[in-house]
């Protein structure tokens, strides 16, 4: 049966929160509600409830949450006492975000260039870019998958670094070291850090964040930044922010944590199926990951040569997609002070001229991803 005649003119989004919606409707709407009658909108014990369920997802970890995932990651470098001018290696190829809060510390990003596969930070070019300055890596675990975090370890340890790892497009995979064990995204650096972004694997109804570390000493630290500097109010110990998860926000999250791996059972699903129909085609190239890494596929993203054409034929056909991301953040202005703007980082620029995000999401059915693949 011809696809086009089964869902005609069906616009395909990119995400489908709705549909998600839902499915959870009663649970998330009785939450809210439990939330406002309590009177308790920021801290309280939701927020309490809902970190301790997490921490408990994620290998009882101490999870701390706050406002949103940019604010996680500045708030674990201000828990490292590092000083101005100190290097933070990173990569390139992702959100500015990553690299922004770096800047607004005054500290300095090192970019180094990409592995093709995975899109994610190049493990055999971290340690040429290591200098006296350098104190720590942040690798993003871009897409879904996992930076070769066994490597990055390893490397840390013998440089004394510290690693944050960007877990905000990968919460729920999971990664297993040569020696057997397997480790939740978030859990294996000296801090994790996530986005609750609505779109994330796991994600609120407006903004939100958390991060994840085992140390005992250091998440007392950076919940006390995370509250003014403060342990007890209106005692204050060191500088810190005003960033923290509303409670409303909280009980969303806790209902939907419940059946965060049912969902991504369902995005792998959708991504394994993606993959069967697409390759045989020999001008895309399917995304891949670590063998020793789960892809919850956060994003299913392609590489095409002919970028522009296949998304005006997907826009014509009514399905989504987006470019993630366009630019390399070592050539935009705002991080011309890395002085890394002259440097060519081929896989990085590679990508950005041809990686091209698909629609996917647990509620996305086998027929639109038939139509996609078929369009495509």
């Amino acid at each position: 049966m011809d696809i086009e005649a089964v869902i005609p003119n069906q616009k395909i989004p990119m995400n489908d929160l709705g549909a998600q919606y839902l499915r959870y409707e009663s649970e998330i709407d009785s939450a809210i509600e439990n939330v406002i009658q309590s009177g308790q909108f920021i801290k309280g014990s939701k927020v309490t409830e809902f970190e301790a369920n997490l921490a408990e997802f994620l290998d009882k970890s101490h999870v701390i949450t706050c406002g949103n995932g940019t604010d996680a990651l500045q708030i674990a470098l201000m828990a490292l006492d590092l000083k101005e001018g100190d290097e933070i290696i990173t990569t390139p190829f992702t959100f500015a975000a990553t690299a922004e809060v770096i800047g607004l510390l005054r500290l300095k990003p090192v970019f180094v260039d990409i592995r093709p596969d995975t899109f994610c930070i190049d493990e055999t070019k971290i340690e040429e870019a290591i200098t006296s300055s350098t104190r720590c890596i942040i690798p993003v675990h871009l897409f879904g998958t996992h930076a070769n975090m066994e490597v990055i370890m390893e490397i840390a340890h013998r440089h004394h670094l510290y690693v944050i790892e960007d877990a905000a497009q990968s919460l729920g995979a999971e990664y297993q070291f040569s020696d057997g064990r397997k480790c939740q995204s978030g859990t294996m650096g000296h801090i994790g850090t996530t986005s609750f972004f609505p779109s994330k694997n796991l994600g609120c109804y407006g903004d939100g964040g958390a991060l994840i570390t085992r140390d005992f000493l250091l998440a007392e630290k950076i919940r006390m930044i995370c509250n003014h500097g403060a342990r007890k109010k209106y005692y204050h110990e060191m500088i810190g922010v005003n960033s923290r998860l509303d409670a409303i926000q909280a009980a969303i999250l806790d209902v939907k944590l419940k059946y965060l791996n049912q969902d991504i059972q369902s995005r792998m699903a959708a991504g394994e199926y993606y993959n069967q129909l697409l390759a045989q085609k020999s001008d895309i190239i399917c995304p891949s990951g670590l063998q020793n890494s789960t892809h919850t596929y956060h994003q299913y993203t392609i590489r095409v040569k002919n970028r522009q054409e296949v998304q005006e034929k997907l826009r014509y056909s009514e399905i989504s997609s987006m470019i993630y991301y366009p630019v390399s953040l070592h050539t935009q202005p705002a991080f011309t002070f890395a002085g890394q703007s002259g440097i060519t980082f081929n896989e990085t620029e590679k990508a950005c001229g041809e990686v091209l995000s698909l629609p996917i999401y647990p509620d996305i059915t086998r027929e639109q991803i038939k139509k996609i693949a078929q369009t495509l």
